[in-house]
């Protein structure tokens, strides 16, 4: 039995100098957030908005959080960040002797936005005829000399973590140009819609209602070490990635987790790194409150890793459309975003 490493080309490191990620199939990753934060205090802080009607300073980045990181898989870089910024401003009218002051917030920074989608919020700490003029003219002029701080903010992420992401293939050849790579949103401009309900009197059951349920079990290789695996089913950049839409996790005993537009939803109720994870699962379309429970166990073997699903609670009438929408939206979709299944491109 072949080891890490033989048989499937993608795993031969040792013909490449630096023996890492060859021909760009594997996920690679580099944590931009450090940089990101810097660069957006250097665009923010101090930015002038200065059109002769009145004139308004940034003078301090009260709140900046978010994360952000840029990946490469098959050659294809995959930006994800998300932040939530808070700045003070101080403005003054013309021959005026007093200012202003307000606060500008921007709630949602992600590049699941448009930049013209960005909410750039403007407030004033008083109510008065200059605080207002200055505030409509926040609203008319200075949002979208925000909007374009922000656009530099996306635009110079990508040409910094583009750099060294794309490496030379194992023949020697030279990678793809940055222009010439996909620069694509973590939803893949895709949304994806589960597999709905097929038994329509199921779904209008209630809480209480009696339900006739079934227990799926299926196994499943891929060939990724276990570790890997298990990131790939808890970390929020990679499940956006093979899920192709927004999510909302937080992989903690408890936390909640939802996919897929919230078709998909239910809590972590135990997680055990590289080994095991449990959650109460359950589609949007099935009866209300009705929740299974998902156990994800991962072995992980000489040349690959079997996870094992075991499913309780499933409403027998949902039987076949679950298991498909597991092989199709989870498994498949993992192999083919990270690599880790041979026979899918």
């Amino acid at each position: 039995m072949a080891k890490w490493g033989e048989g499937d080309p993608r795993w031969i490191v040792e013909e490449r100098p630096d023996a890492t990620n060859v021909n760009n199939w594997h996920w690679t990753e580099k944590n931009a957030t450090p940089w990101s934060k810097e660069k957006l205090r250097a665009l923010l802080q101090d930015f002038v908005v200065d059109e002769g009607s009145a004139k308004v300073t940034v003078t301090e980045i009260e709140k900046l959080e978010g994360e952000s990181s840029a990946n490469n898989r098959k050659g294809k870089l995959i930006f994800f960040y998300e932040w939530n910024i808070v700045a003070k401003w101080k403005g003054q009218l013309p021959g005026e002797e007093s200012s202003v002051t307000g606060k500008i917030t921007i709630p949602n920074l992600s590049e699941e936005n448009d930049l013209k989608d960005i909410d750039v919020l403007v407030t004033v700490d008083e109510n008065d005829s200059q605080s207002e003029q200055l505030k409509q003219f926040m609203y008319n002029v200075g949002r979208e000399k925000i909007r374009e701080l922000l656009g530099v903010y996306v635009r110079e992420l990508r040409e910094e973590f583009s750099k060294g992401m794309i490496l030379p293939k194992k023949d020697g050849s030279n990678p793809p140009k940055v222009d010439a790579v996909s620069n694509i949103k973590s939803g893949f401009n895709k949304k994806i819609n589960i597999e709905p309900v097929v038994n329509t009197q199921a779904s209008k059951g209630s809480v209480g209602h009696k339900i006739n349920v079934v227990t799926i079990t299926s196994s499943e290789n891929f060939q990724c070490q276990a570790n890997a695996l298990y990131d790939a089913l808890t970390r929020v950049e990679m499940v956006t990635a093979f899920t192709r839409a927004h999510v909302k996790m937080d992989p903690v005993p408890g936390g909640d987790f939802a996919y897929f537009g919230g078709n998909v939803s239910g809590k972590f109720q135990e997680l055990v790194p590289s080994k095991r994870i449990k959650q109460t699962w359950r589609l949007k379309q099935w009866p209300e409150g009705h929740f299974s429970t998902v156990l994800m166990e991962i072995e992980e073997k000489e040349d690959h890793s079997v996870l094992t699903l075991t499913q309780t609670g499933v409403p027998a009438a949902e039987e076949e459309a679950t298991r498909n929408n597991w092989k199709r939206y989870y498994w498949d979709s993992i192999k083919q975003t990270f690599g880790f299944g041979s026979f899918l491109g």
